[in-house]
This record gives C-alpha cells, structure tokens and sequence, in this order.
C-alpha cells in the first residue's frame, strides 16, 4: 500500500498493517462475493477476467448509489437493481498516486463516505440464512 495511503486510511481509523497487494486473477475474481473498483475501467477489466461476475461487480460508486438508494436485502439484489442506473451519473475514485498529500486525504474522504451503506449491505448478506 503506498504510504500515503496507508497514513490516510489509519487517520480515518483503519489498520493498514498486514495489507498484502495482489493482482487479481480469475481464480480471485470468481471466488469473490462482491467486487468493487473505483473506475468503469477497472469494472469491465474485472468482467474480462471474469464474465460471469456480472452480477457482483460494480464500482463503489454504483455499488453505493444502489445501496443508499434502494435499501437491497442483499447483494444479490445489487445486480437486480443495476438497470436504475441508466443514464444516472456515477462518479469513479480517480488514482491519487502521485498527488500531494491534500489529494490523498481527499480520495480517503470520499471512499470513507461512499462505504457505510455497501458495508451495511454486507452484514445484512451475511446475516441471511444460506441456500
């Protein structure tokens, strides 16, 4: 994790020790519950690795709008309420490496602002009895 990453996710309360980055594979992906990119971009290379994520794959900002907006029980109904998006402007996490300082904090800010209702989401999937 860059440095200035890991001051801003401990200043917002995280622990950034034990962070281990990885490239993600197909393995990963196709394993994965949920898969959250900051950028469109990054979502359609996710969807090339992984066609059949469809489902579970979002950016953090669509992933948010939905959860925020929709109350879904479970992320499974993320993918049903994917069609409310169209023509709704999302915005990305632009990449903060090689900004200063002030940019970092910035990004942290609004990935911090962006995650309660995806998180909440989450425990409540969890919660559900499993098939």
């Amino acid at each position: 994790m860059h440095a200035q990453a890991a001051r801003v996710l401990e200043h917002l309360g995280g622990d950034a020790s034990g962070f281990v980055a990885r490239h993600l594979t197909p393995l990963i992906a196709n394993n994965a519950d949920l898969v959250l990119t900051m950028t469109t971009t990054h979502r359609n290379g996710v969807l090339e690795l992984a066609p059949r994520q469809l489902c579970k794959t979002f950016t953090l900002g669509e992933a948010a709008l939905l959860a925020a907006e929709y109350d879904p029980l479970s992320i499974a109904d993320l993918a049903t309420l994917r069609p409310r998006l169209s023509g709704r402007p999302v915005a990305s996490i632009p990449d903060p490496i090689g900004q200063d300082a002030e940019y970092f904090t910035a990004i942290g800010a609004n990935i911090a602002e962006l995650l309660p209702p995806i998180l909440e989401l989450c425990r409540r999937s969890a919660a559900l009895p499993s098939d």
